[in-house]
């Protein structure tokens, strides 16, 4: 029952905790000490070590951490034509602490020409023995985040949803060219699925001006649109996301609201899915997901904190989960990644190891090696 396509039966989300270095470098560069090609030249020392890590712990997949990113979403944005990232006067709340205050612009026409983190792909399948794995922020979110006046160019965009249909032109490009660099795993990370499921971010969201009444649909649409063109041996996953800066939270709500169209109706061949909290809900919306080829990858061990889930819990977990949905879809992750953002979570790289090895372990002895 071992996987030789993704997502495999353990996975991961993506981004690890930055090492000494590039967190020492990241700052020279910010301070204006070290310029932007020798910070380059830091990451390009860093990752091949992350890489190897992921390797030695045993998963058939590798990113380069997100070594590169100060965001997992805006730096992806910023590189998308006529979108840019500018500074806001609030960042986004969590529980408790605010990002960055970082918001999207829209200046004209959205498209995917040239874009930089295609160069990042490369140089992961460059520097690793099993399947390279990259991770971009899904078509919805940038959506999501949009504030009411976030489309300046009222020509081409006269308010925040016309930009569906050349967004999802971008992702088939953005698609067709990660495909032509060689990637055979590409995910799109989407917080916004995750906050359809929260009457707290759907009230948030109805007063940024946004119709929630049509919303799900239209991602549905949004997502199947951006995927139409994808080659029959390219898998795309998505990862669902409650919010995960420095070990905190945004979005609680089961997937019930939302679970039929996001595992039924989109064309994802994975769902990495957050369980590591009762602000999840159970795993009855898995009846959902259709019989056949689609992974439910449950995140039931949690990135957020340094304590180490017991095997017979993450097992127990497990069990529930396939009463469900057959036990040869589901696989295994953390809830999420170590570092959705520069700052990382608030655990030491020893424990964040630590917990992949025991992905693979109890991988191993689920569905054997």
């Amino acid at each position: 029952m071992k996987r030789t396509t993704p997502p495999f039966r353990a996975d991961h989300v993506g981004s690890y905790l930055r090492s000494a270095a590039i967190t020492e470098a990241r700052a020279k560069r910010d301070k204006g000490q070290i310029s932007a090609a020798d910070l380059k030249k830091v990451e390009d020392q860093e990752i091949p070590k992350v890489i190897k890590k992921q390797e030695e712990v045993g998963l058939q997949c590798a990113t380069d951490g997100e070594y590169r990113r100060m965001f997992w979403h805006y730096d992806f944005y910023d590189g998308l034509d006529n979108v840019e990232i500018y500074e806001m006067d609030h960042g986004i709340q969590f529980q408790g602490v605010q990002t960055k205050p970082k918001g999207i612009r829209i200046t004209g026409k959205i498209d995917f020409s040239n874009h930089p983190m295609l160069d990042h792909f490369r140089f992961v399948k460059q520097h690793t023995k099993v399947m390279p794995k990259m991770c971009i922020p899904s078509p919805t979110v940038l959506h999501f985040r949009l504030e009411p006046n976030a489309v300046v160019d009222k020509k081409t965009y006269p308010n925040n949803d016309a930009i569906f249909s050349d967004l999802s032109a971008a992702y088939r490009k953005a698609v067709k060219a990660f495909y032509d660099a060689g990637c055979r795993y590409l995910q799109f990370d989407d917080t916004a699925w995750a906050y359809l499921c929260s009457d707290v971010e759907m009230k948030k969201a109805k007063e940024r001006g946004m119709n929630t009444a049509t919303i799900a649909d239209d991602y549905t649409r949004v997502i199947n649109d951006s995927l139409k063109d994808k080659p029959a041996d390219m898998v795309i996953t998505t990862h669902v996301c409650r919010g995960n800066f420095r070990s905190t939270w945004i979005s609680s709500g089961g997937y019930e609201p939302v679970a039929e169209k996001m595992l039924a109706g989109c064309n994802y061949d994975g769902y990495f899915l957050e369980y590591d909290s009762e602000r999840a809900g159970g795993f009855e919306p898995l009846r959902f997901l259709p019989k056949g080829k689609k992974i439910a990858v449950v995140g039931v061990i949690t990135s957020k904190s340094g304590t180490l889930e017991s095997k017979d819990t993450v097992k127990r977990r497990i069990d529930e989960a396939s009463k469900f949905v057959p036990l040869e879809q589901l696989a295994l992750s953390p809830q999420c990644g170590f570092a959705s953002t520069e700052e990382g979570n608030v655990l030491t790289e020893e424990q964040q190891w630590a917990k992949m090895r025991e992905v693979v372990e109890v991988a191993e002895e689920i569905w054997g090696k």
